[in-house]
Order: structure tokens, then C-alpha cells, then sequence
């Protein structure tokens, strides 16, 4: 193959067919994708889950991960809080024209490995050429199909006095993607870039009354948590002294004027649980790589109905409302 991509990759000829065999189809091997059709034939369950999600992160390779590797997890993790058991995903690639063959071979090879960490297979997808200008080097899409293990999930299963978690240090992705693109300071600081699929199951599986999951990525952990309670009767208090945050985060957004709580995480999720089985879950999720700096940091509430407040460190309270504008673009 050459050494860049041309057009003809994106002609649906010999070289697209290349690509597909020479590249895609021994990274991603299984049986229903060598079968190339036009869709890829499955075993099924009861149940489905069903998500979609497309990934356009500039820059395509920054601390912790790559476009590859989200567009992974991200999938994954979509599936993995509805209660499901991630099972199979497709892939669509729109490269742009001039794209270097060996970058576009590092992403699909992190596709490969996060797959076979998170237990799934890619059995079906699309390449799709465009012309040097009319794209960003790289855009993928990637939707995923899992089996439905625990039904029920539901910010409408929330009451009063449950306990809400994150299973650890929140901004991490949004913030190592921003230094990474601005150049402006380099450090430890990686993306938590992560497929949860083994945590949502630890979790589920002690049998606790969890309310529900949500991966809370673009708009942060803040408006994940206003999706929660707003048009409702009951509201979330955290604690500010409770919420991990890595210093390094703490730094690049007060340097920034940046919340840590509305910047996007890629390998976290949120957790509201009955509050009697809250410690439970915390020993399960500290159990796992994924988990292991889980925090109880706040309360559902009646008495700030529809709200999300804040109790900071010194002792007063503030409303933090869902993210508005774009805090950072094109970070997943």
C-alpha cells in the first residue's frame, strides 16, 4: 500500500479492497466480519441494547489514548451503563485524503487492543474518503450492540437520600486533551480514556439497589448529574471536599478558568445508589484498576428540587447549573 492515503482508497476498488484486507480485517479478525457482507450476522440475546457514537478528538494521539481507543471504550461504556453486556461493534472511518498509512495503522490497532480488553468484537463497518481540506485527518464512528443483563436503569428510580459516586478522579480526558492541543504544559497528566463493561458489572453484581449508571463525558460530571434531578421534585448535593480531583487538573483549569466538574471524562462513571449499600459498592468498584479512586460525593435531596448544589470546602453552598457554550471542542 502507499504510504499516504489517496482517493482511490476512498473509490470502492482495488484499493479500498487492499485496505479492508490488509489492514482492517486481520487487525479486527472474527468470524463475522471475514464474512464481508453488507452486515454482519450474530448471535443474539432476549434483550438489546443499541448505541451510537462518533468520534472527532483533535488531536487524533494524546496522553492516555487515541481517536482509536475512544471510539472503543466510548461505545462500550455506552452500553455498558444501560445495563448491558457489550457484545459486538461496528466501525466507519472518514479519512481525509494525504492521511499517513502508519497513523492510520496505529489507530486501528489501538481499535484492536481496547476491543479485545473490553471483550468485544468489530464485525462490520466502512471506509469513506474525502478530499485533502474537506476533513481533519481522521473521523470515526463506531455503534455497538450488548445484551441486556440488568434492565431498569433510570434517573426516575432516584429517591431521596440515595448516594451518589463517581468512581474516581474527574476531568482528567478533557484536560490532558487540551494540553495536549494547546502545547501549553506537559506533565503526568494522561486521559482516563477506559471501557468500564468490567466495572458496571462489578458494581451490578453485588446486588445492590443501584438507581442508575451514566458515563459522564462532554459537559462533565456536573451536567450529567443536573440531567439527573432537573424538572424534578427532588436535588443532588455534593460535597466539595469529597469530589478527587488529580492536582495537575486542579492547575491547567485554574490557570484556564475551568470547572474540573464540567470538563469530559472518557473512562469515569457516576453511580446513585440506596444509601445503605453504598459502602458495598465502593469495596466492588476499589476492587478494579478502573475503580480504585471511588468516592461517595454527595446525596440525593428533596429539599433543592431540580438542582444541583454545591457545599465547597468553606462552607457555603452554590448552584452549579449544566454546562453552557463549549468549554472545549472536539474533545471526544
Amino acid at each position: 500500500m502507499d504510504d499516504i492515503i489517496t482517493l482511490d482508497y476512498g473509490s470502492g476498488g482495488k484499493k479500498t479492497a487492499r485496505l479492508i484486507d490488509e489492514l482492517l480485517v486481520p487487525a479486527f479478525s472474527n468470524p463475522a466480519l471475514e464474512a464481508l457482507g453488507d452486515g454482519a450476522i450474530m448471535d443474539g440475546g432476549e434483550k438489546l441494547a443499541f448505541s451510537t457514537d462518533s468520534f472527532v478528538v483533535n488531536p487524533l494521539f494524546f496522553p492516555g489514548g487515541d481517536i482509536g481507543k475512544l471510539s472503543v471504550c466510548g461505545t462500550v461504556n455506552d452500553l455498558a451503563v444501560c445495563g448491558a453486556e457489550p457484545k459486538y461493534l461496528s466501525c466507519a472511518f472518514i479519512i481525509e485524503e494525504g492521511l499517513p498509512l502508519k497513523e492510520l495503522a496505529r489507530v486501528v490497532q489501538s481499535m484492536r487492543d481496547a476491543a479485545r480488553r473490553a471483550g468485544v468484537q468489530i464485525v462490520t463497518g466502512d471506509t469513506k474518503v474525502v478530499e485533502k481540506g474537506r476533513g481533519d485527518k481522521l473521523y470515526i464512528n463506531t455503534a455497538g450492540i450488548g445484551f441486556l443483563k440488568y434492565p431498569g436503569l433510570s434517573p426516575k428510580n432516584i429517591r431521596a437520600g440515595d448516594a451518589v459516586i463517581v468512581s474516581g478522579t474527574v476531568g482528567d480526558h478533557g484536560t490532558a486533551v487540551m494540553l495536549a492541543r494547546s502545547g501549553m504544559m506537559e506533565g503526568e497528566l494522561k486521559s482516563d480514556c477506559a471501557a468500564l463493561n468490567g466495572l458496571c458489572e462489578a458494581i451490578l453484581g453485588t446486588g445492590a439497589a443501584v438507581r442508575v449508571l451514566r458515563d459522564p463525558t462532554r459537559g462533565g460530571v456536573a451536567t450529567t448529574l443536573n440531567e439527573f434531578v432537573e424538572g424534578t421534585e427532588l436535588g443532588i448535593v455534593l460535597e466539595e471536599e469529597k469530589i478527587p480531583v488529580r492536582p495537575q487538573v486542579k492547575a491547567a483549569c485554574a490557570m484556564l478558568g475551568l470547572e474540573p466538574l464540567y470538563c469530559a471524562n472518557e473512562g469515569k462513571l457516576l453511580a446513585v445508589v440506596d444509601a445503605g449499600d453504598a459502602d458495598r459498592v465502593l469495596d466492588a468498584m476499589r476492587e478494579s484498576e478502573e475503580g480504585r479512586d471511588a468516592a461517595l460525593i454527595g446525596y440525593v435531596s428533596a429539599e433543592v428540587p431540580g438542582r444541583l448544589v454545591m457545599e465547597t470546602s468553606f462552607g457555603g453552598k452554590r448552584i452549579l447549573q449544566k454546562l453552557t457554550g463549549a468549554q472545549l471542542p472536539r474533545i471526544c
